[in-house]
């Protein structure tokens, strides 16, 4: 299940976006469903999100209290890992690539939006999201596995020092490991 955070503080904008989102595909989202969390202010989005953990926050630019970038950028230092969308009726460039600079938003969805193109931008955000998170898991598997390596490593070298020639293996001419009678 993928837990969504909308934000905005026009209760009708809420529901229009609660019903959109519903009706994105479960196969769209690797057989998951959204679970929508509504909030009419920032205040209630931040309470939220101190909560629960979100995997989309979607927001809107203007609202009384705080801006959409200042509570997407506030989300985003509690939970790193959310994917974050903001909309906004207003075309104002500064507050978007404030938005892209400050709070690291994946896009900016103007209003009024494509039906289809938001649901779009939520499935691909949510999947630049899992992907992120697996190059993580994978990062953090090959730093554990280098750590191994690294402790065998010092292992074969401590035998070596205290048994010079016991790491080196001879073979024969078949590939078959060749004992020395004379070293029993």
């Amino acid at each position: 299940m993928y837990r969504v955070l909308i934000v905005d503080d026009e209760p009708n904008i809420l529901t229009a976006l609660r019903r959109n989102l519903a009706t994105i595909p479960t196969s769209l989202l690797d057989g998951e469903r959204l679970e929508l969390y509504p909030a009419n202010a920032p205040e209630d989005a931040l309470q939220l999100a101190t909560e629960e953990n979100f995997d989309l926050v979607i927001s809107d630019l203007r609202m009384p209290g705080m801006s959409g970038v200042d509570l997407l950028a506030q989300i985003g230092d509690r939970q790193p890992n959310v994917a974050r969308i903001l909309m906004s009726g207003y075309a104002d460039l500064e507050a978007i690539v404030s938005a892209i600079n400050q709070a690291r938003i994946f896009r900016f969805i103007p209003k009024p939006w494509d039906d289809n193109d938001l649901r779009m931008a939520v499935v691909q955000a949510l999947h630049y999201r899992a992907v992120i998170l697996e190059n993580q898991r994978l990062a953090d598997l090959v730093r554990a596995q280098r750590g191994q390596l690294e402790r065998h490593e010092a292992e074969l070298s401590r035998l070596e020092r205290e048994h010079p020639g016991i790491t080196q293996i001879v073979r024969d001419e078949t590939g078959a490991i060749y004992i020395d009678e004379d070293d029993l």
